[in-house]
């Protein structure tokens, strides 16, 4: 662990548990002076005193990760930058540095949470702003829509799950439970939930050649028919039954899950439940405990894994991403699932890597190098610009089901599973790789908008907040710091006077 200063986050808790600081020192076995150091951030917090701070007060470590902190660091450095573009947007002057964010993020994380609300409140207001503008501009009259107020429902529940760190106790454990008690057998669950299904509660499993929509599963509480796509392979098929499963069994607790989550209306609440039921269901097929066990034997192996639980790459990589139980850590992932477009449909981090809001990502991270090489597991060292560096493992999937035929679009998703490189020597992926080397790993960035690699050859536009410099006498554009007044696109005009 290095060295790491968190004396507001101490402070804080010694003030919501209402102690002294000589209170406090005598819970902990700590003089008053040493704490009081450690208060003032004049002495790290050291793994002893995290661990004891646990012990006595059951607190999640967590609280005082540097992988949250790091969360943070990105989400200010993107909001700031936002806030730094456009019209009204402070100048370059004023611009906030990096070693000021860092300070925010470590000494005041709950003023720097409260500074990202409000600038979501802020963009909303933009946007109901935008929206009314263009009302009175047409000439009509009315009422604003409600959902113009809001981020869209699926934004939201990404959000619910990333604050959440992608792990919910309540549904690991009793899938874990459920798991062991209906004999459900890795690589054959499929028979088990047949069973259940029918047994428990009277429904019956039929395969359908064509759902409407495309869809893979269909539940008529009627008839109590459940109907599956036809070509689902047999871990699809598992997953879409446990799914159903999760709504049969653990209907409450997925309701009082969404509901808690403070989320803006019943659109978002439907799609909360359906995504903590996939959780379930990934929890149902590989639990707990028997799949990390297995994952740390094979150095968490996919495709090994895959096989021998029955499911497939995605399934794995997704379940990887969960496996944050506090008294038995995975390795933290992150996991993301892009198209050729670059659309991002699926993305959960167990730490702190931070997927960007404001648009694109990077077209040198090999979750695109993937498309050109489709089956293969594609390894890849990469670093951010604030220095961190992960290795990422990417590969096509394709999904089937269903009973398109002869020249209907099927579906091909990149998918890619990524860790910080501290945890890299315990991935199967990264043998053959030099993990020491600095210069092993590929520049990346969030994407263009926010990346404040100067020099990068894929750069597509400037930052938000920065302009091209044309110069005729030089065979590319530089970027550099914008001035205030700057054109409306955000590109000022590089010869004052031309219109």
């Amino acid at each position: 662990m290095k060295k790491t200063f968190m004396g507001v986050r101490l402070r804080r808790l010694r003030e919501e548990r209402g102690m002294t600081q000589v209170a406090l020192a005598r819970a902990l076995d700590l003089s008053a002076s040493y704490l009081n150091q450690i208060e003032q951030n004049q002495r790290p917090l050291t793994v002893p005193v995290l661990l004891k701070i646990n012990a006595v007060f059951g607190v999640d470590v967590q609280r005082f990760s540097d992988d949250d902190e790091a969360r943070l660091i990105t989400a200010l450095r993107e909001v700031l930058a936002d806030m730094q573009s456009g019209p009204g947007g402070v100048g370059p002057e004023q611009a906030v540095s990096l070693a000021e964010i860092r300070e925010l993020a470590s000494g005041m994380p709950a003023v720097a949470r409260t500074l990202l609300a409000l600038h979501q409140r802020h963009r909303q207001a933009l946007e109901r702003l935008d929206a009314l503008g263009a009302q009175l501009g047409d000439g009509r009259s009315g009422v604003l829509a409600s959902a113009s107020h809001q981020p869209m429902a699926y934004e939201e529940v990404r959000d619910f799950f990333f604050a959440r760190h992608n792990y919910f106790a309540e549904l690991d454990d009793a899938a874990e439970r459920l798991a062991a008690e209906w004999g459900l057998q890795p690589g054959r669950a499929d028979e088990g939930l047949v069973r259940r299904l029918q047994v428990a509660h009277g429904v019956h499993v039929v395969t359908a050649p064509e759902l409407p929509g495309g869809a893979q599963r269909c539940y008529d509480p009627a008839s109590k028919v459940l109907q599956l796509a036809l070509g689902l392979e047999a871990g699809q098929r598992a997953f879409q039954m446990a799914t159903q499963l999760a709504f049969l069994e653990m209907g409450h607790e997925l309701h009082r899950l969404a509901d808690g989550a403070g989320l803006s209306g019943e659109q978002a609440r439907a799609l909360a439940r359906i995504g903590l039921a996939n959780y379930f269901a990934g929890a149902l097929l590989l639990p707990y405990t028997a799949f990390l066990q297995a994952a740390e034997a094979v150095r968490y192996d996919i495709d090994r894994l895959g096989h021998q639980f029955g499911v497939g790459f995605e399934t794995v990589c997704h379940r990887l991403s969960t496996l944050q139980r506090p008294s038995a850590r995975g390795v933290p992932f992150f996991f993301i699932r892009v198209d050729r477009a670059g659309n991002i449909s699926k993305r959960q981090s167990a730490t702190h890597f931070h997927f960007s809001k404001i648009g694109g990502t990077c077209p040198l991270w090999n979750v695109y190098e993937a498309f050109a090489q489709p089956g293969r597991i594609v390894p890849q060292l990469a670093r951010m610009p604030d220095g961190r560096a992960y290795l990422w493992v990417a590969r096509t999937v394709s999904h089937g089901g269903g009973a398109g035929g002869w020249g209907a679009p099927g579906k091909e998703f990149s998918v890619a599973l990524g860790c910080d490189l501290r945890h890299a020597a315990q991935l199967v992926y990264s043998r053959g790789l030099n993990l020491a080397d600095p210069e092993a790993a590929v520049p990346i960035g969030m994407g263009c908008k926010v990346c404040e690699r100067d020099a990068c050859p894929q750069r597509a536009f400037p930052p938000m907040g920065r302009v091209l410099d044309v110069d005729e006498n030089r065979s590319r554009f530089a970027p550099y710091p914008v001035a205030v007044g700057g054109s409306p696109g955000g590109l000022a005009n590089p010869h004052p006077g031309v219109a």
